[in-house]
């Protein structure tokens, strides 16, 4: 199949949890005709969402498109659909990954992702858990694990000491790993 006579449609579906509900809807999205390029699955108390990017010709799509109401209907799932295209990813010659515990309190996910944010570094992954605390008195614990690229590999360095120091501050315990892509010279044909 070539590139051009693909097409591409995101869908989240979500509802309560139950088995083999995620097996039903992958079934279906094949019986379609449709390939899932890219998929995530999340608990979320009860519920579980799973969003995917199908690609597949137009008739694929439109197929998918217009019987996953009906078989969200079936499994009692809310269905959002939305078509979209291909994305070239620009070059992003730095990868940061943090992990953070700390004790829970409003705006510390906020402050995390204000500091890639202010590294001018996309966050590509995002995972928050919140766990009760392991003593009566004390506050619930936050798990929190971000991935993030830069596209200019000196500020994935910088972002470590500013992390360093926002645990600090927080009082949390964290880890943060950087790893910078070599740069291929284009003129060099490499």
């Amino acid at each position: 199949m070539r590139p051009s006579s693909q097409h591409y449609l995101v869908i989240t579906a979500l509802g309560a949890d139950r088995p083999g509900i995620v097996n039903t809807i992958t079934r279906h999205v094949s019986s379609c005709g449709c390939n899932i390029e890219d998929s995530r699955l999340a608990m979320l108390g009860d519920e579980f969402t799973f969003i995917m990017l199908l690609s597949g010709t137009w008739n694929a799509i439109t197929l998918i498109e217009s019987t996953l109401p009906l078989k969200g209907a079936e499994l009692d799932l809310l269905i959002v659909m939305k078509r979209t295209n291909a994305q070239v990813r620009p070059a992003m010659p730095a990868t940061v990954w943090v992990q953070v515990e700390v004790d829970d309190s409003p705006h510390l996910i906020e402050r995390f992702t204000d500091l890639f944010d202010s590294h001018h570094m996309n966050i590509a992954e995002l995972v928050s858990r919140t766990q009760p605390s392991e003593t009566q008195e004390g506050a619930p614990g936050l798990y929190i694990q971000i991935t993030a690229h830069s596209p200019v590999p000196h500020d994935a360095t910088n972002i470590e000491q500013a992390f360093k120091a926002l645990c600090t501050e927080l009082n949390a315990q964290g880890t943060i790993s950087v790893v910078n892509y070599p740069q291929h010279d284009e003129q060099d044909g490499v």
